[in-house]
This record gives structure tokens, sequence and C-alpha cells, in this order.
């Protein structure tokens, strides 16, 4: 993999982050914060940027990365959500919770609307969703700062944009939400009792 320089971007600087996307929309990685872990990025509509985002995470071929969206409305723009996923999204997004579900042409997305609102401008600013998984190489500790997503992939992605500590700590959690069943494919910042209420609440 080619070298570069990393800049060290700040997220409560409207131009760090508006120079963030445009690395983004560029086809360059950004690291930056959310308020789980830090997240490693490429746009979703550049598959070229899609695929650097493979290599230098060292994700398997065929383990799919989820999306961030700035809105809870855009889920209809990429997926054909249920009524449970509908709930889900409804109780916890902004927030802690990725959604996989139906794309609408036979296959499944991962979507997750973010609670850190310098994530959602991010997203804004790009122009398209997000493909990010926690920045970390594969089989890592996600980074919970910026520092440590520096160490991990400085000099191999274009920026790290600086958001101070993730508050939480830990990744999102994962669900599968379909017409037949609902699925916790990896429990992270909400457990399971906290997903099931919020499917039994006002039935």
């Amino acid at each position: 993999m080619t070298s570069m320089r990393t800049e060290i971007l700040l997220a409560d600087n409207p131009e760090h982050l508006a120079r963030a996307a445009a690395h983004l929309r560029a086809g360059r990685l950004v690291a930056f914060p959310t308020e789980t872990v830090y997240g490693l990025g490429a746009g979703a509509d550049d598959a070229d940027a899609v695929a650097e985002l493979r290599r230098v995470k060292g994700r398997p071929e065929g383990k799919p990365f989820a999306l961030l969206i700035a809105d809870p409305a855009d889920t209809n723009r990429y997926a054909v959500p249920g009524p449970a996923a509908r709930k889900l999204a409804a109780r916890f997004w902004p927030g802690p919770l990725t959604l996989v579900v139906p794309d609408g042409r036979g296959g499944e997305v991962g979507l997750r609307c973010p609670a850190l609102e310098a994530t959602r401008e991010l997203v804004r600013l790009t122009g398209a969703p997000i493909a990010a998984p926690s920045a970390n190489r594969s089989g890592g500790a996600p980074a919970r700062t910026a520092e440590e997503a520096l160490e991990a992939f400085g000099g191999l992605i274009a920026a790290v944009l600086d958001g101070g500590p993730a508050r939480m700590g830990v990744a999102s959690t994962v669900v599968r939400a379909t017409a037949d069943a609902v699925e916790i494919l990896r429990e992270g910042a909400l457990n399971e009792q906290e997903v099931r209420a919020a499917l039994e609440a006002e039935r």
C-alpha cells in the first residue's frame, strides 16, 4: 500500500469537517468519531474507495459494510424496512443501532443513523452514505480515540477527524429485522433486553 500523509482534522471545526467530506468525495478514506467508537469510512457510492476500505481494513471478501445515513428518513432510499425495523429505528435512531434490513433487490443492507451530530453532518457534506466499519484492523479492538485510529491507519488514509474520546466506547448493536424475524447479530451499546422491550412496546 502506498504511504500518504494523514491529516489530523477537528470534528468541531466546520472547515475541517468540510475537508474530511471532500476527501471522501474524492475517493479517499477518513477515520472519524461516532458516539460508539471511531469509524473508518469511504463514500459508499464509490466502488474503488470501498474496495480500498476493504484492503486497508483487512476485511474478508463477502463481509459487507454498514452504511451511515444522516437522517432516519433516508432509510427508504436504500432499504425496504418492515414494521419491526421501523419500530426499532423510531426508538433508537439517531443512536447506536445498526439495522440489517431488506434492500428491495433480494439482498440486505446494514444501516445506521449515528447520534453524533458531527458524524451526520459529515454524511450530509459527503452527499452519499458512508461505508463505515469500526476503525481497526480486522480482529483488533475498535479505536476509541483519534490517536488510536491514527496508530492503526496513519500513512494509509487521508485524514483522521478528531472528535475526542468516543462517548460509549463500545460498538453499535447489530440487529437483522425482516418480515419474519428479528435477530440480534451483535450485542453492543444496546443490550438484548432494550431491543426486545422496544419491539414489545405499544403492541
